[in-house]
């Protein structure tokens, strides 16, 4: 019989007032590691199951899904038994928003002092009660190439993952007998990070990885693109040499090369040598997963 490992987080319980992206985003990965998730909605829902239902349902999964009206003693009642028995609080709402509610963090401590506590916010101090999302956030960081929109949510789904490390720090810290405690994570400061490479030079026009190095980058083939990542020597000699070009080879000469066959013909060669290169996907239709 296989020997049981208990998942990271089994035994921990949740409770999440994060709707959109970022919150919701979050809670999925708390509950893939094994927390029990309570997710409270406010009673016109989670604006993200009108933007978009089937993502919606993925990150819900498994989580018991509840609808209170914070503005109500009674369904804030209800909240706290909730809290009382559960050992971290996700918030993403403003800092003003959490006071009307009567849900400021010293507040919640000091009623349930076992309770870690995450909050995403859009702007750190001085800046909390600017509104935001995921566009202005990459906007400030200089993430975008107008008039062209993002293909995915980066500062979002970077905040996610943010605020599920400050939630298994902060539980950590607490199993060690350091009590619990409060973490802010912020949206626009994980669009600056996301931009460091970019803020360095490596990922800027003509940087290592912004076009100057030839074994880095995109490549038209005859149906398509490709995307080549040999940026280790001995991925460069290798792609050089199948391609039947001297070492000294610039990206016209290598960009001549890949003209001449077809995406998958491409991924199939470089299998062959094992080298990085792939075929860029196309979006998938709406409403189909992988």
């Amino acid at each position: 019989m296989a020997e049981y490992h208990p998942a990271p987080l089994e035994g921990i319980q949740a409770v999440t007032l994060a709707v959109n992206v970022p919150g919701p985003a979050a809670a999925a990965r708390l509950r893939q590691l094994g927390a029990s998730v309570i997710k409270v909605e406010p009673p016109g829902g989670d604006p993200l199951e009108s933007f978009c239902p089937p993502w919606y349902a993925a990150l819900s999964a498994g989580q018991k899904v509840l609808r209170l009206d914070l503005k109500s003693q009674e369904d804030r009642e209800e909240l706290g038994r909730y809290l009382a028995t559960s050992d971290l609080l996700l918030t993403s709402s403003r800092p003003a928003a959490l006071g009307r509610l009567g849900l400021e963090p010293e507040m919640l401590l000091r009623e349930h002092p076992h309770l870690c506590q995450v909050s995403i916010v859009g702007y750190p101090p001085p800046r909390e009660g600017e509104p935001g999302h995921d566009l202005t956030y990459l906007a400030e960081a200089g993430l975008l190439s107008p008039p062209e929109l993002p293909r995915t949510l980066l500062a979002d789904l970077a905040g996610a993952e943010r605020a599920v490390v400050a939630a298994l720090g902060l539980l950590l810290r607490r199993e060690r007998g350091g009590g619990a405690g409060r973490e802010v994570v912020s949206l626009a400061q994980a669009a600056l990070e996301l931009a460091e490479p970019l803020r360095h030079g490596l990922t800027a026009p003509g940087g290592v990885l912004g076009g100057g190095f030839p074994g880095y980058g995109l490549y038209r083939a005859a149906d398509g693109w490709v995307a080549v990542a040999a940026l280790e020597e001995h991925f460069r000699r290798r792609l050089l040499a199948g391609l039947g070009l001297p070492e000294d080879a610039g990206r016209e000469e290598i960009s001549t090369r890949f003209s001449r066959r077809g995406c998958r013909e491409w991924e199939t060669w470089a299998r062959e040598r094992d080298l990085p290169l792939v075929a860029v996907g196309e979006a998938p239709p709406k409403g189909e997963e992988e």
